[in-house]
């Protein structure tokens, strides 16, 4: 009965499920996946979350078929490995996140007027958030934010926590003065401090700049991918145009190299216009 299920296309869910027990059998399952842990495939689930905003990114809709799937898989996996233990089932998880989503949507699903804006229901949300907080015992503004988040990613959200009660610049042009006052304590530190000092300065430069993007309403992570994105194609636009002259980039100057980077800038500019 149970390959019947594995077998069955049409079976959704509960054809993952099943075949997820199978690789997890300790007797006839695989060897790799039965050793997996929670914190062995942590880093597998983090990277599959990339690869589904990657995908988007590149508008690549059936690449996203296809990584959404593998982010789906990390969900059953974890939640295997969580049954095995006695912590909690797949189905005690879907429980969960169905009662959070109903409970946070009282517009929707309760009697509450849906006849408010949008900035209004995200006021709403978060208190309902800071009460399941409490009932959580995470009594300070900036508990409960993981840990483990990509580090610009969580200074976004410590900023915006703490800018929730108050603790927040009024404008952008305190953020500005910030910044500039940052830079020259990297500076200084560079000239006369040590490395660590430098490391502490750099951490307090890009959290500042975190805190700009949020001001001008900016995703950090989304700018730094693009910009990631535009060096990666700009420079493989350098490789291309050296190859075409029988070089490499170590063969070449860095005048070189930043003469044909700005043709390609500007090329990239005019496209646009």
């Amino acid at each position: 009965m149970a390959d019947d299920l594995i077998n069955d296309q049409t079976a959704g869910i509960e054809r993952l499920l099943e075949i997820m027990r199978r690789l997890r059998d300790p007797e006839t399952g695989c060897p790799w996946d039965i050793e997996q842990t929670f914190q062995t495939i942590a880093p597998y689930t983090i990277e599959e979350a990339y690869e589904v905003a990657d995908a988007i990114e590149r508008q690549d809709w059936p690449e996203l078929e296809g990584e959404l799937g593998d982010l789906l898989l990390q969900s059953v996996y974890h939640t295997a490995i969580g049954e095995e233990a006695g912590y909690f089932t797949f189905q005690s998880v879907v429980t969960n996140i169905s009662d959070k989503m109903v409970a946070r949507h009282p517009h929707v699903f309760g009697d509450e007027s849906r006849d408010k804006s949008a900035e209004q229901q995200t006021r709403d949300w978060e208190a309902i958030k800071a009460a399941e907080r409490d009932g959580k015992a995470q009594k300070g503004t900036l508990d409960g934010i993981a840990m483990n988040l990509p580090a610009l990613l969580r200074a976004l959200k410590l900023q915006k926590r703490a800018a929730r009660v108050g603790f927040d610049w009024p404008d952008v042009s305190h953020v500005l003065d910030k910044i500039v006052e940052e830079a020259g304590e990297l500076v200084e530190a560079r000239d006369s401090m040590g490395h660590e000092q430098m490391v502490d300065e750099m951490g307090d430069l890009l959290f500042v700049m975190a805190n700009l993007a949020r001001h001008l309403d900016i995703d950090p992570e989304e700018a730094l991918r693009r910009t990631n994105a535009k060096f990666t194609r700009r420079f493989g636009a350098i490789e291309t145009a050296l190859a075409a002259r029988g070089k490499r980039p170590e063969d070449s100057t860095l005048e070189e190299m930043d003469a044909l980077w700005n043709e390609v800038k500007t090329s990239e500019k005019a496209q646009k216009s």
